[in-house]
This record gives structure tokens, C-alpha cells and sequence, in this order.
């Protein structure tokens, strides 16, 4: 795994794309997060979630001779699983899940640092709080929070993303900050939503892994 790390995502696609399939695993996990918190924030269970980023690694992996490089590579994965999610939402036979729909050990998890009885019974109260809020704020600004301060986007990459103005990336975000400061940015910060679990990295790696394996087998015998 450290020899994928000391690669770019350029000299990883190369050698994806020229057979060695291999090492789209390093992509699959530095990107896990990223999608993952997509999902999420779209209001998606855990399992939905984790069942969309497959599916978005998959089409990324079909698609790779498609990316023209116009934009980074980051920029066109998350506009993969944003369309997933869009379609997804679309069907008529999808049924949200509330919060109190989801395991309790399927949920993101704060980070716990300390080993501090009272902290991690407010930490666990606390993340009901923040997570109930974000789902209550209208999508569009949902989000553009999540790609802008979850994502680290910049305002034009996420204007491209959503197809809309920069202003108006400015003005949502600003909206979405303004219903979640008290509860988030007291004592927390922003990055600590919707954490993807390493436990969960695995997994995904695993099944995508299998699911291209096919892919790439399927293309060699035609």
C-alpha cells in the first residue's frame, strides 16, 4: 500500500489503464471519504451509501479512457456519485431512511482521542444533533456545504459540480453555516462529519476490486 501512496493519481490511472488493475486500490481508498460524505449528505442510509460508492468506482474505472483531464480526477468521481445519487433519488421504489432507521454501528463516528467517560457520552449525543441538523437543511444547500467544507472543493469546482453560479455557491454556503454554526463549530470541526470509518474501507475495496476483476476479464476474452 505504500507504493501506492507515493503515486499520483495520473501515474496511478497510467497503469490502470494499461492493464494493471491492480492498482486502482490506491484509488479506491483515497477516495472512499470523499464519496462516502457525498452520499451522506444526500441523505442516504450507510449501506445506500456504501452501495453508491461501488457503483461509482465501477462507472469511474468503465469510463477512464473518458477522462480528458480538464478537471481533477477528484472533480470527476464526485460528479460520478453525484449523478448516482441524483438517479438513485429519482426511482420511485427508493425509501429514505431516518436516523433512527440506521444501526448504531453502522453510523460515522467522531474521532475519540481520550479515554474520557463524560466526553464520549457528549460526543455520542452530539453527533445526533449535527447530523439531524444537516439533514434538515434544504439539499441545495446541503450540498454545497458538504462539497465546500466536508470535500475541501473550491467555489469553482463546486459551481461546476452543481451547475451553478459562483455567487451563488457563496450565498448557499453561507445559508447552510449559518443554521449549523451553533451546533458544529463550538467544539467542533468541520471535517469530523461523516467520517468514513477505516473498518468500512475494506470492504469496499474488496467488492469493487472483485467487481473489476470481471470487468477486465470480460474485455480480454472478447
Amino acid at each position: 500500500m505504500n507504493q501506492l501512496e507515493d503515486l499520483s493519481d495520473e501515474e496511478i490511472l497510467n497503469r490502470v489503464i494499461a492493464g494493471e488493475k491492480f492498482y486502482y486500490e490506491g484509488i479506491i481508498r483515497k477516495y472512499n471519504p470523499y464519496l462516502y460524505k457525498v452520499g451522506r449528505t444526500y441523505n442516504y442510509s450507510h449501506e445506500d451509501t456504501q452501495d453508491l460508492m461501488q457503483d461509482t468506482f465501477v462507472d469511474a474505472y468503465k469510463n477512464l479512457s473518458n477522462f480528458e483531464k480538464r478537471s481533477s480526477f477528484k472533480t470527476w468521481i464526485v460528479r460520478i456519485m453525484l449523478n448516482n445519487c441524483y438517479h438513485k433519488s429519482r426511482k420511485s421504489s427508493f425509501i429514505k431512511e431516518t436516523n433512527q432507521d440506521l444501526e448504531e454501528n453502522a453510523k460515522p463516528m467522531f474521532s475519540q482521542s481520550e479515554n474520557n467517560t463524560d466526553k464520549i457520552i457528549h460526543q455520542h449525543e452530539l453527533k445526533h444533533v449535527i447530523e439531524d441538523a444537516l439533514s434538515r437543511i434544504p439539499e441545495k444547500y446541503r450540498m454545497v456545504f458538504s462539497l465546500r467544507e466536508m470535500n475541501g472543493f473550491n467555489v469553482a469546482e463546486t459551481a461546476k459540480l452543481l451547475h451553478i453560479t459562483k455567487g451563488n455557491v457563496k450565498v448557499r454556503l453561507n445559508r447552510s453555516k449559518a443554521i449549523l454554526r451553533n451546533e458544529i463549530e463550538k467544539n467542533y470541526t468541520l471535517e469530523e462529519l461523516f467520517d468514513f470509518n477505516l473498518i468500512y474501507c475494506d470492504a469496499i475495496v474488496k467488492n469493487v476490486m472483485k467487481r473489476i476483476k470481471v470487468l477486465y476479464n470480460e474485455r480480454n476474452n472478447q
